[in-house]
């Protein structure tokens, strides 16, 4: 400890001696044309320092001290816009290039208000957040897992435990959808749950992120197949000068990152990630080894002064054996009991084609996702055994979408269409069920989407009111219903009322649809006959209503309520349970008969205040009051698998002087219902034997609850700028009140000493069963990270 502190000290000294300059560089660009917007003002606001922008609209800003800035772009006839955080070190540039919207309600001067400093847009004036690169990575608690910053947002709640499934007011985690630079990416999780969207971990490398766009509600008319929400990640782009390196090790991966020029019109920013939990999972002795490994890659080639081709990838290769030497305790043999063995793959590629036209911009784009989802086991993992599942699938997607975006007058003009190949194959064999029932079927199935839409927006009374209107209409050739594009028509209406310059009153209507699950879609019965065929479009209807208040151009306060209607949701007959209730587990749902007939409904309201960086100061807080209900089989509403009822998240930080930085996040999350277990189907042998974790009561569905849970996590950083790299150490600790999540009470026999299942004195046909209740403790989870940017 004597030596890590004096070296520290050393590091400290070093970096006093190091010279103080940075340089903040870039261009300030119109938004639609991308043409150059010469003698812009780009302002250091806590400076006073900044820059004009040349002829050909670049502009660069030196002698800037290391630390964080919000950067202000303004020019005459636009909306003015500010990047927060800018990092400025001395290694690098900082590199912002600002894309301005012309002001369509006055033309006639600069626009500076509180309200522009956020990102806003006429599109979607409630439910959206946008968070930077500064704000993902310091998270405390997250570990740099993009999926678990998002938790702190408003209307956010997630599964008390090791996953990080999303649930966005009330909706289940399948309802989200996720883009990287305007790329849909099906899949950013390891060890997936295939037709849903969590996972433990997510398999995007935050170091590559520039800022994300985060839509709850109100969603771009652009983007297809969700109900809850939207999630616009953006990628950085690489250095233009020579190559970087960025190189972190944090509590259970190592990566590298590299970005730099690869041509003098081309950059490219790449990583690398390998996990090693599984060497941690084995000293713990714990008795499933994950391993997990992910890369990604951005091109940017600038073809012309008019046109740009984006090329990027994402791919993961996870793989969980199981550990049979930790059998010891009666925790190991549990898990060993009924945990299978995963080894999935999956990768997205795809590449944008970007044209900036006089008054428009047109982008093309065509991506390739897929999904490769095997699991197995044995009975007592015993290889010599038949095997209890067997399973195996893939999901292949081929996708083509042209947009639009023109500008005509005052107007905003989004027009496009899509065309779609979808292919979903497995081979599943599963006999974890009770009374002898064998899932045995193979499927492959071929179909294909397309779908148009547009959408106009603009403003009224000199800017009082901006409006925007919008439709799509899409189809599947699955069946008639869903081959008419007019049975899927999709309005959405949206209006601000910009009450003063601070103020403003925001209101959304809409229609969403969103396709069944593939496994749902694929799904045969032995004689290889489609079994779903009259499967429907799941629908949600959005009413979104609120107030923002801008109290100053760096923190914004908003008070929204919502409502959300579905119908035509999957209704699994052989569990009568929806499957909106299904999804935050690891496997498959979905893979059932089902009728199309299911309705729910969500609805609450939701405060939150977000504070960018003043003063030294950072942090969101988010309070939601929600109620989530679907029908059971006797279409009586009960509450859903995701009714938290009270979710809250307080994020809070402090830049202290020579880069030190704290912060604390404190999470409540209301207790969410649970279905009871079965003990009499259980408890017959060779149900449990088949499935020893126990079979739910669906008659009594989300009968009880959990207790509310509750944790502190917290996170310091200590910053070093050198003239050649930089260096970020950080401690971070999860949990740091010991508190574990309540789950149900685990099912399982009365043992003996040597661990195996008694067996009832008053029925030879039935094992002695028990419920274990969850622990009421949990370790918090310290770990230390290493960031060095060369």
């Amino acid at each position: 400890m004597k030596k890590l502190c004096t070296l520290l000290t050393v590091f400290l000294k070093i970096s006093l001696l190091s010279a103080q300059n940075g340089i903040i560089r870039g261009t300030v660009r119109d938004a639609i044309t991308n043409d150059p917007l010469p003698f812009a003002n780009v302002v250091i606001k806590t400076l006073n320092k900044g820059a004009t922008t040349d002829e050909n609209g670049r502009f660069e800003i030196t002698g800037i001290p290391p630390g964080l800035y919000n950067v202000e772009a303004s020019y005459v006839g636009y909306i003015s816009r500010t990047e927060f955080e800018v990092q400025v070190t001395q290694a690098r540039p900082a590199v912002i290039n600002f894309r301005l919207r012309e002001n369509t309600a006055q033309l006639s001067e600069v626009t500076v208000t509180a309200q522009n400093s956020f990102n806003r847009s006429q599109e979607s004036p409630v439910s959206l957040n946008t968070i930077g690169i500064n704000e993902i990575q310091r998270n405390p608690g997250a570990n740099q897992d993009i999926s678990r910053v998002i938790q702190s947002l408003p209307g956010v709640a997630s599964t008390p435990n090791f996953r990080n499934d999303i649930i966005i007011r009330g909706g289940a985690p399948n309802e989200n959808r996720f883009y990287l630079d305007g790329i849909e990416i099906p899949s950013i999780n390891h060890f997936g749950t295939q037709g849903s969207s969590g996972g433990p971990v997510g398999l995007i490398n935050v170091q590559t992120i520039r800022e994300v766009d985060f839509y709850t509600g109100a969603f771009p008319v652009e983007r297809s197949n969700a109900l809850s929400s939207v999630m616009d990640i953006k990628l950085k782009e690489g250095n233009e000068e020579k190559l970087k390196y960025v190189f972190q090790v944090g509590a259970s991966e190592a990566g590298l990152t590299v970005d730099g020029p690869l041509s003098p019109t081309t950059t490219f920013v790449a990583s690398a990630r390998r996990s090693y939990l599984q060497f941690l999972f084995s000293l713990l002795d714990l008795p499933f080894l994950p391993t997990y490994n992910d890369f990604q890659f951005k091109t940017c080639t600038k073809l012309t002064e008019k046109s740009q081709l984006v090329i990027l990838g994402l791919g993961a290769i996870d793989y969980a054996p199981l550990n049979a030497n930790a059998n010891e305790t009666e925790e190991q043999r549990y898990i060993l009991s009924y945990l299978p063995v995963f080894n999935q793959w999956n990768y997205s590629i795809g590449a944008r084609y970007t044209y900036f036209g006089k008054k428009s911009f047109t982008n093309v784009v065509l991506s390739r996702f897929m999904l490769n989802n095997e699991s197995f086991k044995y009975p007592d993992n015993n290889e010599t055994l038949q095997k209890l599942l067997d399973y195996r699938s893939r999901e292949i997607e081929n996708k083509l979408r042209i947009e639009n975006f023109a500008r005509l007058g005052r107007l905003k003009i989004t027009t496009g269409g899509l065309i779609e190949e979808v292919k979903y194959n497995t081979s599943t064999v599963d006999r974890r069920f009770a009374n002898g029932f064998v899932l045995d079927y193979a499927s492959d199935l071929v179909r294909y989407k397309y779908g148009a839409f547009a959408q106009v927006s603009g403003s009224l009374l000199n800017g009082k009111i901006d409006y925007s209107a919008g439709v799509r209409a899409e189809g599947l050739n699955f069946n008639n219903h869903m081959a008419n594009p007019l049975n899927q028509l999709s309005p959405r209406v949206s209006l601000a009322w910009n009450l003063t310059s601070e103020w403003s009153l925001n209101a959304n209507w809409g229609i969403y649809y969103q396709l069944p699950p593939f496994p749902t879609l694929g799904f045969r019965d032995r004689s290889g006959a489609l079994v779903n065929t009259d499967a429907r479009y799941i629908r949600a209807d959005h009413y979104i209503t609120g107030i923002t208040w801008y109290p100053i151009t760096t923190a914004k306060v908003s008070l929204e309520g919502f409502y959300k209607k579905y119908f035509n949701y999957p209704f699994l007959l052989r569990d009568s349970i929806s499957l909106a209730n299904l999804g935050s587990d690891f496997g498959v749902i979905g893979n059932a008969p089902a009728s199309f007939t299911n309705q729910g409904r969500a609805y609450g309201l939701e405060l939150s205040y977000q504070q960018k960086l003043y003063k030294g100061f950072f942090g969101i807080f988010a309070i939601t009051a929600v109620r989530s209900e679907f029908q059971d089989k006797n279409g009586i509403y009960l509450p859903s698998a995701w009714d938290n009822r009270l979710i809250a998240t307080v994020t809070f930080g402090k830049k202290f002087g020579r880069n030190w930085e704290l912060g604390v996040q404190y999470q409540f999350l209301g207790g969410a219902p649970y279905t009871p277990i079965d003990t009499v189907k259980s408890g017959f042998i060779p149900n449990f034997q088949n499935n020893p974790f126990g079979f739910p009561d669906f008659n009594r569905i989300n009968s009880q609850r959990v207790e509310s849970f509750h944790r502190l996590n917290a996170r310091i950083d200590k910053k070093w700028f050198f003239p050649r790299y930089n260096l970020n150490i950080y401690f971070d600790i999860q949990n740091a009140l010991g508190m574990a999540p309540q789950g149900p009470p685990r099912f399982d026999a009365v043992r003996d000493e040597s661990g195996r299942p008694v067996m009832d004195p008053n029925d030879p046909t039935r094992y002695l069963t028990r419920l274990i209740p969850s622990s009421s403790t949990g370790p918090a989870l310290p770990s230390v990270g290493l960031i060095v940017d060369f």
